[in-house]
Order: structure tokens, then C-alpha cells, then sequence
């Protein structure tokens, strides 16, 4: 005896809502049949052709396309696409998301055209402010210069922990969902204010002076590290962030900066810190991040005023 399901036995199978069910309905594309009390009644056939209905609607292809798909089953195929004008509307389907590509590709690099113009602009009048912040007087050329210890020879090829930190921008940023391509986070220890000194000695860590410069110098580069495939770009450290929101602020950072004030990326061993009194800070470095896998770390980076140019360098010798 022939099996029938009712709407929401389908609907739950497929995983669609009843009224989806309604639309492939009012579009003919696949009509169920009724009981005596009017409620609408699925064979098995009807159940496989919603199924595979719902599956190319989500892969793009429109409901109102769909029936060479139908069609091919109702012909006695087990498969929607084992009939040539199946294959036609793949081909057709392919066809639309490569004039999508190209259209979104042109829009693409117009915005990043427009982003380097503007960003260069910026760097044209923060030159005036820059040249009268003591925090971004040329670093003294005795600095002690870190050494490689190791600490970050485990990155690469680690997918980075699903860790939501606080930005400047205002939002969570999930680490392990910073899309794809590739993304330039750079970490440094913590910048000076007014009302916050230093800590004693922090000239004699190596590499941790240069915060402040470090920050500007990316972002006197970013148009440039954009150009060169860095999707996106963020600054990150163990400052609050509301420290963070007034530092990007003060240095018109174009991009947004990271708080992990409880260091949860050194308890998942993903960044070396070092400890200066009661004070503990990530150690600098950077890192490059690929689909959410780190592909390259910069470490240790020294000087610090002058690591975007090494950055541009590698990303220039490994285009994607």
C-alpha cells in the first residue's frame, strides 16, 4: 500500500516550512494530492522531488527554474538532474553567478580604489598631528632588539579558537569566523596615555617600546596592504576597550582594533606574553590569517615603526 505524508511530516523531513511547501504548490511544481478532510497528502516521489527542490534553491537556482528539474523526476528519474535540460539549467544557473562574480569583482576594486585614495588622504593630514605626539617621536636607535625564543613556532597552520573579542568598531568579532581570504592581525603590548605611565623599565624589554608607532605605521600603510590582498586588517592587544576606541580615535586608525583583556588567546596557546611587574601583555607580532588559518607569523617584529613595509613584502612574494 502506498505511503502519503501530510504537510509538516514533509516539511520536518526536508527541512522547509509548510508554506515553502505551498509556494513549490502555487507554482505547480509539486502538487500533493487530498484526503477526504481537505489536508494535503505527499507520495514518496512528490517527498524526494521537494527535497531535491529545496537543495538547488539553496545552491541559487530560482523556484521559477526549477521545473526541468521536476520534470526529470517525474519522467521516472530517481535523480532531478539525469535529463539534458536539467543540465541546461546548470549550465544557465553557472552562467548567472559568474556575471554575479564579475559584477561584485568590478565593484570590489572600485571600493578599493576609492579606500587607498581616501586612506592616503587621511595619511596627508595626520602628518601635521603625528609630527607633534611625543608618543610618535622616532624610536631611539639603542632600543634592545627581541629575540626569536620560539614561542610562536606552533601557529602556523592552526585554526584560529572561536574566541568573540570586543572591537573599536563597536562589535564581537569571532576569530574563527573572519571570512575568507586573508586578514592581517597585528599584536602589540600596550601604548602610554597622559594618564597612565608606563611600566618601570619597559625601555629595556626587548621589543616592547614602539606601540603607538607600530599603530601608525600600519595605518600609513593600509591602503597599500589592502592593494596587496590583506582583506581585512585589525590591531589587537589587552588594553579595555574603551582605552582602544580613544587610541583609534586619537591616531584615526581605519580600521578597528581588539581587546582580549583576559587573555584568552594566551590560555588557548595561541600568543606569547611577558610580564613587566604586576603588568602581563601579548608579546608583538603578527599574524596572517587565511580562511581563519594562520598561514604566516611575523615574529619577533622589530622595529616596530617599520614592520608594514616587511608585511607588504611578504604579501607581494605570495599572492593568492
Amino acid at each position: 500500500m502506498e505511503q502519503f505524508f501530510r504537510s509538516g511530516q514533509v516539511a520536518d523531513e526536508i527541512g522547509v516550512s509548510p508554506k515553502a511547501l505551498r509556494g513549490y504548490e502555487q507554482l505547480g511544481l509539486i502538487v500533493p494530492s487530498r484526503d477526504t478532510n481537505g489536508y494535503r497528502l505527499y507520495d514518496r516521489q512528490q517527498v524526494a522531488a521537494a527535497k531535491q527542490v529545496h537543495q538547488l534553491n539553496e545552491l541559487g537556482i530560482p523556484l521559477r527554474d526549477m521545473a526541468p528539474f521536476v520534470d526529470c523526476m517525474n519522467s521516472g528519474s530517481i535523480h532531478a538532474d539525469a535529463c539534458p535540460s536539467s543540465l541546461a539549467e546548470y549550465r544557465r544557473a553557472v552562467e548567472r553567478i559568474d556575471r554575479t562574480i564579475e559584477t561584485l569583482t568590478r565593484q570590489r576594486d572600485a571600493l578599493v580604489g576609492n579606500l587607498a585614495v581616501a586612506s592616503r588622504r587621511l595619511m596627508g593630514e595626520m602628518k601635521e598631528l603625528d609630527a607633534v605626539n611625543p608618543n610618535l617621536q622616532p624610536l631611539p636607535a639603542d632600543l634592545p632588539a627581541p629575540e626569536d625564543d620560539g614561542a610562536t613556532d606552533h601557529l602556523v597552520g592552526m585554526r584560529l579558537p572561536s574566541l568573540k573579542l570586543a572591537s573599536t568598531d563597536g562589535d564581537q568579532v569571532d576569530l574563527d569566523d573572519l571570512g575568507a581570504g586573508r586578514v592581517l592581525i597585528y599584536v602589540f603590548p600596550m601604548t602610554g596615555s597622559p594618564e597612565q605611565d608606563m611600566p618601570d623599565g619597559w625601555d629595556a624589554i626587548p621589543g616592547a617600546r614602539g606601540c603607538s608607532p607600530h599603530n601608525c605605521d600600519v595605518r600609513d600603510h593600509y591602503a597599500d596592504l589592502i592593494q596587496a590582498g590583506a582583506g581585512r586588517v585589525f590591531g589587537l592587544s589587552g588594553q579595555p576597550v574603551a582605552y582602544q576606541q580613544a587610541l583609534a580615535e586619537a591616531l584615526r586608525l581605519p580600521y578597528p582594533l581588539l581587546t582580549d583583556e583576559r587573555m584568552l588567546l594566551a590560555a588557548a596557546s595561541v600568543l606569547p606574553t611577558f610580564s613587566s611587574g604586576d603588568v602581563t601583555a601579548y608579546r608583538r607580532l603578527a599574524l596572517i590569517v587565511r580562511d581563519n588559518v594562520i598561514e604566516h607569523v611575523f615574529y619577533p617584529v622589530f622595529p616596530a615603526d617599520r614592520h608594514a613595509e616587511i608585511v607588504l613584502d611578504w604579501l607581494e612574494a605570495h599572492p593568492e
